[in-house]
């Protein structure tokens, strides 16, 4: 149990903060299709891969103030800011975690849009169809976002940036 829960923390340690609840789905997500051992269990929902597993592990983690939870009030949603708190750093020093160098990978991620990485994440869902299959997939189930061809085309580029387990 504690395990994926230091996972996260390293994770935390290396991002220093992650701002949306949307976009840490999706961080994780990618990561985890990127080889990285994160083991949380993802199904597709409204806005692409999303675990429950996850958002239960960092309430625990915000519970055990392991983390820290700032939300922000926006015009009409509130936003969320996540961050590694003192005593998280503290209990991941005393935990020995095994994990990759991941800060390159959460470099890139940390630079793109929730909406981009909601892309990413939903072609890598869809990866074991064809690159054409999967473009098709996107269009149908994300038809409201009106992803362009250009955007289309980033995302697999970005995915290879990143050394995704994907073939496409």
């Amino acid at each position: 149990m504690l395990d994926n829960h230091a996972k996260l923390l390293y994770f935390f340690s290396e991002a220093r903060q992650v701002t949306g609840r949307k976009k840490l789905q999706k961080m994780i997500y990618i990561l985890q299709q990127s080889r990285v051992p994160f083991e949380e269990k993802y199904q597709f929902h409204f806005y692409g891969p999303y675990s429950e597993e996850l958002t239960l592990r960092v309430e625990e983690l915000c519970n055990l103030h392991f983390l820290k939870e700032e939300k922000e009030e926006k015009s009409n949603y509130h936003q969320y800011h996540y961050s590694i708190t003192a005593d998280g750093e503290t209990f991941l020093k005393q935990f020995e975690v095994n994990m990759p160098d991941i800060k390159n990978q959460i470099n890139l991620l940390q630079e793109c849009s929730a909406r981009f990485l909601e892309l990413v994440s939903t072609v890598l869902y869809f990866s074991y169809l064809s690159k054409e299959e999967i473009i098709d997939k996107v269009h149908t189930v994300k038809s409201k976002l009106k992803y362009t061809d250009e955007e289309m085309t980033e995302a697999f580029r970005f995915m290879d940036k990143l050394g995704n387990k994907s073939s496409h």
